[in-house]
């Protein structure tokens, strides 16, 4: 035992190997399990493979020791054992995994062939094989129960599981789960290949979509900020719309709002509006009939230079009949260019200001989650779009989930709806800490089961020793009660050599004490 333990108390080099997980199967013992009163005999063992086995193609949630419980069957120790690490185990994973509760629980269903397992190869039950795909399961940490292409992919994965482990229990054999394990590596490695391209593709796609709604909304609120509250003639409106928005976006798209370009069509945007509101142009007929002469040149100069070609003819000349009309004092029937529903606006875009780095850094490339038990649903944050500030969402793989503004995704954290999801652990882990929890509570009981061992020799000792100085007592006495037996006989004869003597000797006087004459 001293070749597998660390230097740290409870800390073990292997604790997954045969030479630790054999004696827990075979010599623990847990409270309230179903362990036989009697040795039971190698041909009275119970099989279970049958009954696990049903357990297993019906998908139950229950432990595998609940099941045990729940039949009349006496079941050797190593199968109560097996039951109860398989499910300590399992249990552990579904609680800490990390994973989706939809998944984790399923993949938990596991432990009806890890008991098997276990009863029948120990130790050796947790194989690469088991701990490698297990472990593999923390690519999916990010998968929800969608309903959606890539959740049914993995629960169609899950399906080809639980066909693979039932043949495994038939044949009796690890070999069709393991066949299950390539497959399953194979087609991680040609998901991840693929990823790569997806997620490139994406991130290029998504970039030019968010520049393109950037210019449409910076462009949209440019206009919409200078025709607010204004009373134009229609055929300025008209213009405005129908060029000089499309014009607008365009530079947005090509130059950015910060290039001259975009400075000169928003100047002019505003000389479009200060030509058409009489209340801003009202009294200065010079000024318009200047502004006038060069607005044509100025509006077609700038259209050629982002449009790339000259603008249609005539394009400007709704715009110079009403300059005229205006020098000539002519009534224009004006129109609200307020709420007239030709589009809507958000005047924020032209306040954009980016999140700082440190702030995109320490969220972006991390998992969130909304919600919570089946309906959560999880999201990674792949990139920040910066033309549009906004989070772009993916399954991990290169699938899009959805846009989120950096406003909405600050306050959704704030209240709580949006939280980062805790790093998953990995099953190897969680076998380790199991396994060395029981460890050190079979060790326990080892000292406990050696200390009362050690304990009842010493009271059998003790008694030993009570009873032989109790014999040796005895035959004290009786020793004592034979020399006491034989003094007192011995005595007795000698007194009974002297009376013989004192009477023979009485004997020999009387007969020589006879008168001579007689």
């Amino acid at each position: 035992m001293s070749s597998t333990i660390n230097e740290k108390p409870g800390q073990l080099d292997d604790p997954t190997s045969t030479d630790i997980v054999d004696p827990i199967i075979q010599g623990i013992r847990i409270s309230d399990l179903p362990y036989p009163l009697n040795p039971i005999g190698a041909g009275q063992v119970s099989d279970w493979r049958p009954l696990l086995l049903s357990c297993w193609s019906e998908q139950r949630d229950e432990t595998v020791v609940h099941l045990l419980n729940s039949v009349s069957v006496t079941w050797t120790v190593t199968q109560v054992n097996s039951a109860y690490m398989a499910d300590r185990i399992m249990d552990a994973f579904l609680e800490t995994s990390g994973l989706n509760v939809v998944l984790a629980r399923q993949v938990a269903r596991l432990r009806f062939f890890l008991a098997w397992r276990l009863s029948e190869e120990g130790g050796q039950a947790l194989d690469e094989c088991l701990r490698h795909w297990l472990d593999s399961l923390a690519e999916w940490r990010g998968w929800s129960d969608s309903g959606g292409r890539s959740s049914r992919a993995l629960l169609d994965q899950l399906d080809a599981m639980v066909i693979a482990v039932a043949a495994s229990f038939e044949q009796q054999s690890l070999s069709p789960f393991r066949d299950f394990c390539d497959q399953w590596q194979r087609d991680a490695q040609r998901r991840a290949e693929r990823s790569v391209k997806l997620r490139e593709r994406l991130l290029q796609s998504e970039s030019g979509i968010a520049r393109q709604r950037r210019a449409d909304q910076t462009a949209k609120a440019a206009v919409g900020r200078a025709l607010a509250n204004r009373h134009l003639p229609l055929a300025v409106a008209n213009f405005i719309h129908d060029y000089w928005l499309p014009l607008m976006r365009q530079v947005a798209f090509s130059n950015g709002v910060d290039a001259a370009q975009w400075r000169h069509a928003n100047k002019l945007l505003e000389w479009l509006v200060w030509i058409g509101d009489a209340t801003l142009s009202g009294g200065e007929d010079e000024r318009l009939y200047q502004v006038g002469e060069q607005i044509s040149d100025k509006l077609a100069d700038v259209w050629t230079q982002s449009m790339g070609g000259a603008m249609a003819d005539g394009a400007t000349a709704a715009v110079e009949s009403v300059i005229v009309a205006r020098l000539r004092g002519e009534p224009l029937e004006l129109a609200s260019t307020s709420g007239n529903g030709r589009f809507e606006y958000d005047e924020s875009w032209l306040a954009f200001s980016k999140p700082s780095q440190a702030d995109v850094g320490s969220v972006s490339g991390r998992w969130f989650v909304e919600g919570s038990g089946a309906s959560e649903q999880r999201r990674y944050f792949f990139a920040l779009l910066e033309e549009t500030n906004e989070v772009l969402w993916t399954n991990g793989f290169g699938v899009k989930l959805g846009t989120t503004s950096w406003s909405d995704f600050v306050e959704a954290r704030n209240k709580g709806l949006l939280r980062i999801l805790p790093a998953t652990r990995q099953f190897q882990d969680v076998l380790r800490e199991s396994v060395i929890e029981l460890h050190q509570n079979y060790q326990s009981q080892l000292e406990q089961r050696q200390k009362a061992a050690r304990a009842a020799k010493d009271q059998a000792e003790a008694l030993r020793s009570r009873i032989e100085a109790a014999e040796a007592r005895k035959r004290e006495e009786l020793e004592l009660e034979r020399r006491e037996a034989e003094r007192a006989q011995a005595e007795q004869e000698q007194q009974q050599r002297e009376q013989r003597e004192a009477e023979a000797l009485r004997a020999h006087r009387k007969k020589d004490w006879r008168p001579a004459n007689r």
